[in-house]
C-alpha cells in the first residue's frame, strides 16, 4: 500500500520522550543561560531559549526540579529549540 499525504509522520528518535516543562540553566565558564526543558528522555532533552540568545554547542544543563545537572551537547537547533543529549 502506497504512502498517503494523510498518514501520520514516521517516528525516527529511539527513545520516547516525555512532555515536561520545567525551568533549567545552560551554564559555561563564562555564560549562565536560562531555558525552559519542554521534553526529555534518559538520554536527551528539547530546551527553549529567548529568541536570539546563543548556546554553545556543549554545556552542563541544571535542572533544579531534578536536583540534578547532566552533562549536554547540542544535536540540532531550530531557532529558539534546541535538541541536546544529556549524559
Amino acid at each position: 500500500m502506497a504512502s498517503g499525504a494523510n498518514d501520520p509522520p514516521i517516528e525516527r528518535r529511539s527513545h520516547l520522550r516525555t512532555a515536561v516543562l520545567k525551568d533549567g540553566s545552560i551554564i559555561t565558564d563564562d555564560v549562565n543561560i536560562g531555558c525552559s526543558v519542554r521534553n526529555q528522555h534518559a538520554h536527551g532533552a528539547e530546551l527553549r531559549v529567548e529568541p536570539g540568545v546563543v548556546v554553545p554547542e556543549r554545556f552542563v544543563l541544571h535542572v533544579p526540579a531534578d536536583g540534578v545537572e547532566y552533562r549536554a551537547v547540542v544535536r540540532w537547533r531550530k531557532n529558539e529549540r534546541l535538541g541536546v543529549q544529556i549524559y
